[in-house]
């Protein structure tokens, strides 16, 4: 007589749940101020229209380009951790920190040919909403690599295992947070016109 045995599965949600709470509260952030953003390009597409255009659609792009990289370089840290694979997984979060780094360059260099703009942001709704929310989000870029860099130290101590590794994924969900919302933006602020 065969036996059957059913294994209990138990699913969890990856990383910290206080984590969790902070990435909805800043996804909630982000959505009001997207929301402002939509209706005062509404009030005035002139205006948006006029300085959507002097934005590097180029760097825009590159942005997008690094930091959906960067994501793949944390996912693909995560599934080293998971296979014990530390050392690896270490060379994935220095893949993930120079993504994150190349953004930080391009972001400054975009701030700089800006800097006229940034002094009349107070009469210019649209620079006032640019600055805000991409200053806003390269705050959280910067958060971001600062976890990612000491989640790398964690690494190389070998901290994380395949049954330890939530402190891992917890940094991966911040950093792909961070990275879902450049996917938003960037459109937005960019792109639709």
């Amino acid at each position: 007589m065969l036996q059957e045995t059913h294994t209990a599965r138990v699913l969890r949600l990856r990383g910290d749940l206080g984590v969790w709470f902070v990435i909805l509260l800043e996804l909630l952030t982000f959505a009001i101020l997207f929301v402002a953003y939509a209706f005062a390009r509404n009030r005035e597409p002139a205006l948006f229209e006029a300085g959507q255009a002097t934005l590097d659609l180029h760097s825009g792009a590159l942005n997008t380009v690094l930091l959906i990289t960067g994501s793949w370089c944390v996912a693909r840290a995560v599934q080293a951790v998971r296979s014990d694979a530390s050392r690896a997984a270490g060379h994935w979060l220095l893949g993930a920190l120079g993504c994150g780094g190349g953004f930080v360059v391009v972001k400054l260099e975009e701030y700089a040919a800006k800097a006229q703009a940034w002094s009349d942001m107070g009469d210019n709704t649209f620079y006032m909403l640019y600055f805000m929310l991409t200053g806003f989000h390269f705050l959280h870029v910067v958060v971001g690599m600062l976890a990612l860099a000491y989640l790398w130290w964690r690494t190389q101590q070998g901290a994380y295992s395949r049954d330890h590794c939530h402190a891992l994924e917890t940094g991966a969900a911040f950093w792909h947070m961070v990275d879902l919302l450049w996917i938003v933006l960037f459109p937005l602020v960019y792109v639709l016109r």
